[in-house]
């Protein structure tokens, strides 16, 4: 199954992703395409794949992605080949932008669509300055940003306010734990339960 977690810059999704990957069996992590430059605490192929606008470009004319988006000036998408390549071995995890995850929408009906929140305004702004990754300016740019994408928050289906991490990872983890009982899910292994209680005299 595939979950798509979205929310504004600095909410913490990344953060909650990272977590949930290392206390969930079967959980893979969607990586993405991006332009900007790679940060210090980033490995290529496990955080980004980082490569040029002009590659980017090509990949989008080529029809490449599943979804894609400009955000704070850089380039941003995830390709179909990932997702196909990964969806179908484990619950695969999309850590994206809200552009990204309303394009993902459109094409991935059955997708979980999960939207992190901040408990507040000014614990967002307080947790971009507090990373230390970008100037004064930026950081503005990113909040007015913010405050445009939260009104997106009731196209998806589950909320998350991150306010206490430890609480919020035990959310994420619920909702993916939960969905894996679905009954459309659990069908082929339902049957030869049911079948066992009529062999039975």
């Amino acid at each position: 199954m595939l979950f798509v977690i979205t929310g504004p810059s600095g909410c913490g999704k990344s953060t909650l992703v990272k977590r949930v990957l290392n206390d969930v069996m079967n959980v893979d992590f969607s990586v993405s395409h991006t332009t900007r430059k790679k940060r210090d605490s980033e490995v290529e192929e496990k955080d980004y794949y980082f490569v040029s606008e002009e590659k980017f470009k090509n990949m989008i004319e080529e029809d490449m992605f599943a979804e894609w988006a400009v955000v704070h000036g850089d380039y941003y998408g995830t390709s179909r080949r990932e997702i196909e390549k990964k969806a179908t071995l484990k619950d695969l995890l999309l850590d994206i932008d809200v552009q990204g995850a309303e394009q993902i929408k459109e094409r991935h009906k059955k997708a979980v669509f999960v939207f992190v929140l901040p408990p507040g305004f000014k614990a967002l702004r307080k947790r971009l300055e507090k990373r230390g990754q970008d100037t004064a300016a930026v950081i503005k740019k990113r909040l007015a940003v913010a405050k445009k994408e939260i009104r997106a928050y009731h196209m998806f289906d589950y909320i998350i306010i991150n306010d206490k991490l430890d609480e919020a990872v035990e959310e994420l983890k619920s909702v993916i734990i939960s969905r894996r009982c679905l009954l459309d899910l659990r069908q082929k292994e339902i049957i030869p339960i049911l079948q066992s209680f009529s062999e039975e005299g």
